[in-house]
């Protein structure tokens, strides 16, 4: 049996995370960059960073928008794989969001998905932001798409079963304390593979707080990929916009 012991490495390294997640919708992920960047107002050919970029999908579309994107991750076999579509005005590295990456540079960092949270420590979050932060140009803007977690709340799944490319994912969902697990299990070759997912369920009057110590000034506020008003109740997603003050 294989183990994940460093759930966000190994689990975003394997190949059959790829397979798990493969049905995400690339024309919903278009349409609501479109509406970012309309509410975001970045000028053209600005610097973008994609934080957290997995295989680089988006930032691709990014950089098909005119603008000079840099995609950073994590995982060593994602930005291997991103690599092969970097261009003149993208490009890819391995990088650790708990660490700075550059200065004074980027006019918008954009973290998408449900991509942070991952952290043991809230401290761990809080560096993160400190550290887009220190990134951005003064003036520049930063976008955080996250799960409502009251939703998520409401809304948990336990236990459901996913085939896909003749593998059957058996994934169990639970909720302890501030975070959401996910474990999935599936065999496939002749061996059986056990990963777990843990996000923090971060609330808006948390994410104020950290980005207040963080020095980033929160300005928008988003319960969907629409961009409508973000509800406690009804949202599913918490997407905020927040500036890096001038």
């Amino acid at each position: 049996m294989v183990m994940a012991n460093e759930w966000f490495e190994n689990w975003f390294d394997s190949p059959y995370y790829h397979v798990l997640y493969q049905s995400h919708d690339d024309s919903e992920a278009k349409l609501f960059i479109n509406n970012l960047l309309h509410a975001m107002s970045l000028p053209q050919k600005a610097q973008v960073l994609d934080l957290a970029c997995g295989k680089g999908r988006h930032a691709r579309y990014l950089a098909e928008q005119g603008f000079e994107v840099t995609g950073v991750d994590i995982s060593t076999a994602n930005i291997a794989y991103a690599r092969h579509f970097e261009h003149e005005r993208l490009g890819f590295y391995i990088h650790d969001m708990r660490q700075p990456y550059r200065f004074n540079y980027f006019d918008g960092v954009v973290n998408f998905f449900t991509s942070f949270g991952y952290f043991n420590t809230d401290q761990d979050h809080l560096n993160t932001l400190r550290n887009v932060e220190k990134g951005l140009k003064p003036g520049g803007l930063f976008l955080l798409d996250y799960f409502n977690s009251n939703w998520v709340r409401q809304h948990l799944v336990p236990h459901e079963v996913k085939s896909l490319d003749g593998i059957e994912f058996h994934l169990k969902k639970t909720i302890r304390g501030e975070h959401v697990f996910k474990h999935i299990e599936f065999t496939t070759g002749g061996r059986q593979f056990r990963f777990r997912e843990r996000v923090r369920l971060f609330t808006l009057p948390e994410f104020q707080t950290l980005f207040a110590a963080s020095g980033l000034k929160l300005r928008q506020i988003f319960g969907d990929y629409g961009l409508q008003d973000f509800n406690f109740q009804e949202s599913r997603r918490l997407i905020l916009i927040a500036e890096k003050p001038g």
